[in-house]
Order: structure tokens, then sequence, then C-alpha cells
């Protein structure tokens, strides 16, 4: 059986370690990406820095909805195991792996068929825009390769293999910096040299995780077509608002970059160094959502709710403590890391503002983060969904047109940092009261709590509908780790 490893010990132990091997191995592929931005900056084309920044808009919605299929699948196995029922979390494991490639695949291809058209939404054009097109019709196609590499991390992650799923990612990130100077340079691709390294990373962080899933951890399970469409309900349950609330963000990422790209080229190639530090300077916040939320739903399998608010005591002071200190340094670096990538005065005015003034609003997404984590592992994931297309909309439209109304470049920056600060500050307040009291986690969700929308043709119709029907005894199942049938 497999074991439940957070159920006793420290909380604060069991997140920083799940934080810190998951942020190793992130920031990993989040450096590289800062890399192939530096490369690609050599080559002395502003439209190279601009076309990358537009293709990440578009790359941004085709990750988000990967991440929402890996939570899906991190938030049921760890539930399971919590439960102490192995057998169900293995068929998870598989039943997850193929709802995940019922979705990205032809997702995928209408992605690749409509890139010229999305990137013009995003404000792109001229050069840039054929740099973008040809980076992003490389890479769209391995889109159902990283959504499995996600998943089988998520399982990792579920089951407590922290290295497992930390070596996955920092292979791939090895393989990319390899590449990108052998491509980009050597064979003189330029930003499809790029393209092909990080489509090489996907693949090798999917086979590195795999190997971990099915050899080191055997948590492959075996598909059973009786109990898929069962699964599909609460795979979906799970999978479909945090696809959209995933979503969420690069809508309203593209609403900014939009923004941007009325103030010029320059403007446009200042977000993007913001865009390739960000993910580096905090990609701890990054982790920690994806790190806590194992813990949390290992301790709400096995009914153990008080582990479950210090969870979110440790995980938001964690998460505080960590962006207080990366602001600082951003402060002390950003005329270096500004010459560092030859930024034009428009672009190195932008970057400076944001390690000036905006970095430090970032406590406050990982608060944001760290709530989502526990809706999403404790039955509310539609709660995560409201709170991030809050955040995208209310929290970024008005604010944003008024910041760049306002004060230019810096306004759009500005208005998008407000945002985040109220909408975090609402969302974990909202995780804590939900925690405060233990029979706030009994009740299923009812009809009027979820959504209606099918992911992907009639299986998943079917099991939207499916659940939305279903006894409330299945939840109270799950919340005091009984076994179902099946396995």
């Amino acid at each position: 059986m497999t074991e439940a490893k957070f159920l006793e010990g420290p909380v604060l132990r069991h997140i920083a370690v799940m934080t810190g091997t998951a942020s190793i191995g992130l920031m990993a592929l989040f450096v590289v990406d800062l890399v192939d931005l530096y490369f690609l900056s050599l080559l002395g084309e502003v439209e190279l820095a601009a076309a990358v920044g537009y293709a990440g808009s578009i790359l941004f919605f085709t990750t988000s909805i990967c991440i929402g299929l890996a939570i899906a699948m991190a938030a049921l196995v760890a539930r399971a195991v919590g439960a102490r029922e192995t057998g169900r979390a293995k068929r998870y494991v598989v039943h997850v792996s193929l709802f995940a490639l019922i979705v990205t695949l032809p997702l995928a291809l209408a992605i690749w068929l409509a890139i010229g058209e999305l990137l013009r939404l995003v404000g792109a054009e001229g050069r840039a825009l054929e740099l973008a097109s040809d980076y992003l019709r490389i890479i769209v196609p391995s889109m159902p390769v990283l959504a499995l590499a996600m998943a089988a991390g998520g399982v990792l992650r579920a089951v407590g293999a922290a290295r497992l799923a930390m070596s996955a990612t920092l292979a791939g990130g090895l393989v990319n910096a390899v590449l990108d100077p052998i491509l980009i340079f050597g064979l003189e691709l330029g930003v499809a040299g790029a393209a092909w390294a990080s489509v090489a990373a996907r693949a090798t962080v999917f086979l590195v995780g795999a190997y971990g899933v099915v050899v080191r951890t055997a948590m492959l399970g075996r598909f059973k077509a009786g109990l898929f469409r069962h699964d599909a309900g609460r795979i979906a349950a799970i999978a479909g608002p945090a696809v959209l609330t995933n979503v969420a963000t690069p809508v309203g990422n593209a609403y900014v970059t939009a923004s941007m790209a009325a103030f010029g080229d320059d403007a446009v190639a200042g977000f993007s160094i913001v865009g390739r530090i960000i993910p580096v300077a905090f990609g701890v916040i990054f982790a920690l959502s994806g790190a806590v939320g194992p813990v949390i739903g290992q301790n709400f399998g096995a009914g153990r709710i008080d582990r479950i608010r210090r969870a979110l005591l440790d995980a938001l002071l964690l998460s505080t403590g960590v962006v207080l200190v990366s602001a600082a340094l951003l402060f002390l670096l950003q005329d270096p890391i500004a010459e560092a990538f030859g930024a034009s005065p428009g672009a190195a005015a932008l970057w400076g503002f944001f390690a000036s003034v905006i970095a430090v609003s970032f406590a406050f997404m990982g608060a944001q983060f760290i709530a989502h984590a526990a809706f999403n592992n404790l039955g509310r994931p539609l709660w995560s969904t409201l709170s991030n297309w809050g955040r995208a909309t209310l929290g970024t439209i008005p604010l944003v047109w008024l910041g760049a109304a306002w004060l230019g470049p810096n306004g759009v920056l500005l208005g998008q940092a407000a945002g985040g600060v109220i909408f975090g500050t609402g969302a974990f307040l909202a995780a804590w009261w939900l925690c405060a009291k233990p029979e706030r986690l009994r009740p299923a969700p009812t009809r009027a709590q979820m959504f209606r929308l099918p992911l992907s043709a009639l299986t998943v119709y079917r099991g939207w509908m499916g659940l939305f029907g279903q006894d409330r005894a299945r939840e109270h199942r799950d919340a005091r780790g009984e076994p179902e049938g099946g396995e």
C-alpha cells in the first residue's frame, strides 16, 4: 500500500520539502525560458523579444489547461492515498491520463490552426507576428506531451515522491539548456531552434516522469472501461473548474499584453523581460500551490481538518517570506538585469518600475494560489474558478484600462497588481472560512455550485452530468476515507 506521508509530522516541514523540490525543478525550466530570451536577444532583433512576449501569451493558455488537468490528477490521487485506497489511486492515474489526451489533442489542433488569428488578437503584427507564428507552429503540437508530463508530476507529488518530480523537471531544463545554443546558433535556426529545444524538454520531462510513476512508485493502474465514465465525472468536476481557473490568467494577461502593445514594441519587449523574470524570481509561490495541494488532499481524505488549517497558515508564511526576499533582490539587481538583456531605454524603464514597485505585490498572488490549492483539494474547485476569473476580469480590465490612461505602460502593471491584491486577500479569507469549521467541508457540491461546461465530446459531458445527479453519499465516503466499489 502506498504510504500517506503527510498525515503525520510537522506540516511546515512537509510543505517546505515539497515546495523546495518543486521550486528547483520549476525554476530550472523557468531559467531555461529566461536563457531562451537571452540567446534570442543576442541575435539583435527587437522584434524577437516582442515575438516571445506574444507567443508567451498563447503558450500560457495551453500550459494553463495542462496545469488544470495535473491539478485534477494530484487532488484525486492524494485524496485516495490519504483514504488508504491505493487501488483507486492507481486507477485514477490511468484514467486521468486518458482524459488529458481526450482534452488536449483536439485543442492543440484547433489552436495550431488559429495561431495567426490568436496572435493578432494580442496585438502582434509585422515581423513580430511572423516570428511568433514560427515559434508556435513548432511547439503547440507538443501540448498533449506537456499534459501527460504534468500529470505524471501530479502523481509523484500526490504520493510524496517530491524528488522524483523534481528530477523530471530538472532533466527537461538540462535538455533545453544544452540544445538552445546548439540549435539557435550552431544550426542557425533562430526562434525555431528555441522552439525545438522546448519540445525536446517537454518530451524529456514526460519520459522521466513516466519512469517515476510506472517503475519507481508503481502507481500506474489498469484501464477499466466500465469505470472510466464513472471516474470521468470526478475528473471533470476538478479538471473543468481548474482548467477554467487557469485559463483566466492568460486571458487577463492577453488583455495586459494587448494594452502594452498600444505603447509599441519597446513596451512589449520590457513586458517580455518581466514575464521571464517573474517565474524565476517567484518560482517558489508557483511551486507552493502544487506542493501544498497534496498535503491538504491527503489530510482531507483522512479527515484531519486541523492539519489543513495549519497547512494554510504555514504556506502563507513561507510564501510571503520568499516574496519579500525576492522583491528586495530584484530591486537591487534591476540595472544589471536590464543590461544583461540589452533592454532599450523604454523596455528598461518598464522593467525598473516592476522591480521597484510591483514585485512586492506577488505576496498576494501567493495567498491566492494557496487558497486555490485548498479549494481544489477540498471539493470546491468552482471557488477557484470564480476567484481567478474575478481577478482576470474585474481585477484586471478596468484597473489596467485606468492605469494605462493615467500612467501609460507603468499604469498597466500597476492596475494588474492592484487587482491581485484585492482578489488574493479575498481568496485566502474564503479558504480560511471554509476550514474554520469541519462541518463546512461535508456537503457535496450542488447543481447550483457547478458549471455544466463540457470539456470534450460526449464522454466528458456525460461525466459532468453524471456527477451533478450523484447522491451526496459519494462525497461523504471520500471525506470519511471509506472505500468505493470498483477496486
